[in-house]
């Protein structure tokens, strides 16, 4: 397998571009969260526009127009510079659409997260898969960085829903609250996107909902 761009031992080696050297004296002096920013935007695009198998860490500081070791002293590697900025971009997972009922806020979510799958974040997703499904320390790595936004969201759109008494709390476990996100994304791997709406329907209707009001989980 192909090592990460610009990593080696000890400090990350540079990445080799065929592009102008970047004049670091002539570079905006952006410091704290205005450069997270630009860098967080930079990196959306080149996944946008080449995939994950192409970002590399020297055209997302070109695009930038920061220099390498800003990016190095906050991202050691290309997995958690495209982990972050992807999670930087999602909608807040505590705050999903109400719509005042169950059925109506599980259909906005996973819309919601359909709709981030077939942007640069899913592009990301399926990069970062790809390549560390067959690395078991990348693995970790990735699972180290996970934040959980798909759980969030669903415990927030339960929690409504136990609430205004629509559900038993105790139906609320945490593989009833996996399957959507699960679905889909499983969904998305294989099948691509974009994801179809009455696939969305499907899911919520014959697996989401009788779930949800099947009351607790046997012992």
């Amino acid at each position: 397998m192909a090592s990460e761009p610009g990593a080696g031992p000890g400090r990350p080696a540079p990445d080799h571009h065929d592009g102008p050297a970047v004049d670091h004296r002539k570079l905006p002096r952006r410091r704290g969260q205005a450069l997270n920013e630009a860098i967080f935007q930079a990196t959306l695009d080149e996944l946008a526009e080449g995939g994950y198998a192409k970002l590399t860490m020297e055209r997302v500081a070109e695009r930038a127009r920061a220099s390498k070791a800003s990016l190095y002293r906050r991202w050691p590697t290309r997995v958690e510079l495209a982990m972050e900025a992807v999670y930087h971009a999602l909608p807040d997972p505590a705050s999903p659409p109400d719509t005042g009922t169950l059925r109506g806020d599980l259909l906005a979510g996973l819309r919601r997260t359909a709709d981030v799958l077939a942007g640069p974040a899913g592009e990301a997703m399926r990069g970062l898969l790809s390549d560390v499904l067959r690395d078991h320390a990348r693995t970790i790595e990735v699972r180290r960085h996970h934040q959980g936004a798909g759980r969030r969201l669903m415990q927030e759109i339960t929690r409504r829903a136990v609430e205004r008494g629509e559900i038993d709390a105790a139906a609320v476990t945490p593989r009833r609250l996996e399957a959507g996100q699960a679905m889909l994304r499983s969904h998305f791997l294989f099948n691509g996107v974009p994801i179809p709406d009455e696939v969305i329907v499907e899911i919520v209707d014959e697996i989401l909902m009788p779930a949800f009001h099947a009351g607790p989980a046997r012992s």
